[in-house]
């Protein structure tokens, strides 16, 4: 696929239709704040949520799962092992991971636990905001809580840089969210200002993000790449979130209500998919 389009509304479609087909199945080692959040939003897309972060088990239901999204947002260091153990058995199984490291930078804990699982386990997907892609990237960024703060200029280039240590797919959401490879980034105009209205909405763009990518590992998917996958994943999230504020709801907790909805909605099907204007190459 051409540079200037990586996605486009058909992909988008094909996508969405292969998960209601497939029905993969996503492990979450992920923060207590927003586990219903990200079960239930894997759910909506056609996916099968399951939350095992036991030390027991953990590596056992990742290596029989089709991905692991692993959110360090209230990670403990007993979880961290778990969620270390989980995804070196993903490894091991070809199974894609993604990781979501919520407020790195904020405390030592945060940034010692991260950095464990990036020299522990290859991650296929790294998704965070900017001040945390940017202190990935080594970096001057800023954070208070999980909340990024600061500059958003040069994202591209850390997430450009990040994708190029890691070997990993590197989303960076914000007001435009950015998606890079070693080779190139993008920028996807999607999305609304409301989808900040909320807790958990940036965990639940990590499990769409482990959902889409689960397809990779099917040979009858439309996605060619980890890449296309987070590509699609955050652009049909994006969308879901203007949907969900076209009838204006009139709080906050209607607008979730009406931001599930209208994933669940995507994930049925849709013949209008506006992407293609909305990705461009940086």
């Amino acid at each position: 696929m051409p540079d200037e389009t990586p996605i486009d509304g058909e992909l988008v479609r094909e996508t969405l239709s292969g998960l209601g087909t497939s029905s993969p199945l996503v492990h979450h080692l992920t923060n207590d704040v927003t586990t219903s959040e990200t079960a239930n939003v894997t759910l909506h897309w056609g996916g099968l949520p399951v939350m095992a972060d036991a030390p027991a088990e953990a590596g056992d239901m990742a290596a029989g799962a089709d991905a692991v999204v692993i959110n360090t947002g209230t990670a403990t260091v007993a979880e961290v092992d778990a969620m270390i153990e989980a995804g070196e058995r993903a490894n091991e199984a070809d199974v894609p991971v993604v990781l979501d490291p919520v407020g790195y930078g904020a405390t030592p804990h945060r940034v010692e636990s991260v950095g464990r699982l990036l020299d522990a386990v290859a991650f296929d997907v790294i998704k965070g905001n900017v001040g945390e892609v940017k202190g990935l990237a080594g970096e001057e960024a800023t954070v208070r809580g999980v909340e990024s703060v600061g500059e958003v200029a040069g994202v591209d280039d850390a997430a450009r840089a990040l994708a190029d240590e890691t070997g990993a797919v590197v989303v960076a959401s914000g007001d435009t969210d950015v998606i890079a490879d070693a080779e190139a980034a993008y920028e996807l105009s999607v999305g609304h200002e409301r989808m900040g209205t909320f807790v958990g909405s940036g965990c639940m763009l990590g499990s769409t993000l482990g959902t889409m990518a689960a397809l990779t590992r099917d040979p009858d998917a439309p996605l060619a790449s980890t890449l296309e996958a987070a590509l699609v994943a955050t652009a049909a999230y994006g969308l879901a979130g203007e949907r969900a504020a076209e009838a204006e709801p009139p709080g906050p907790a209607s607008y979730r209500t009406a931001f599930m909805d209208a994933i669940a909605s995507l994930s049925a099907g849709s013949s209008d998919l506006d992407v293609d204007a909305r990705v461009s190459r940086l």
